[in-house]
């Protein structure tokens, strides 16, 4: 009965390294859903890779690079009559966690004008694929006096956190429209 608890094992064991090989293989990386023992699991655990990062770049930008549904595309009238369409920057979030989930970003630098009348933001995106990293910047800027939503560093945050996630592609036909 030893042998056969022991060759039990020694699969299960099997089972879990080989698990771990195509785990690594794939980069991408899910929960063990099997009922192993804590101590199997130790001997492995040097072989579980630990991050979420599971595509290439090349998959993840074709995904952003995709139109964004008319549904999730706002717009907003410029105090000259103008319209812009635009994707609201916590959409921009979501569609960033669908596609690159181990994405980061952050505020690089803030500066207010020599007059005082307006605040631009520096915003980094950095995206990370299996293959690789990289990441885009971009600058947003907003009037101090323009209180209709949130504070101007808010809304200059938010146009360069956009625009850079449109370096990738993300909602670049929109821009496209705007000049046609």
């Amino acid at each position: 009965m030893a042998s056969s608890s022991l060759s039990s094992s020694s699969l299960k064991l099997n089972h879990l390294r080989t698990l771990c090989y195509h785990l690594k293989q794939n980069r991408c990386y899910s929960k063990l859903n099997h009922s192993s023992t804590s101590s199997e699991l130790d001997k492995v655990s040097d072989d579980v890779p630990t991050s979420g990062i599971c595509r290439p770049l090349s998959e993840i930008l074709k995904e952003l690079n995709k139109k964004v549904p008319d549904s999730l595309v706002k717009t907003r009238i410029e105090k000259d009559g103008f319209h812009i369409r635009y994707i609201p920057w916590h959409v921009v979030n979501r569609v960033l966690n669908l596609h690159a989930p181990e994405w980061s970003g952050e505020v690089r630098n803030i500066t207010y004008s020599a007059d005082a009348k307006s605040v631009s933001v520096v915003y980094r995106v950095t995206l990370y694929g299996t293959d690789a990293e990289i990441f885009r910047e971009s600058t947003g800027t907003a009037s101090i006096d323009d209180t209709s939503y949130g504070d101007p560093v808010q809304k200059a945050e938010a146009m360069a956190f956009r625009r850079a996630c449109a370096r990738f592609g993300l909602g670049l036909h929109l821009y496209h429209e705007e000049s046609s």
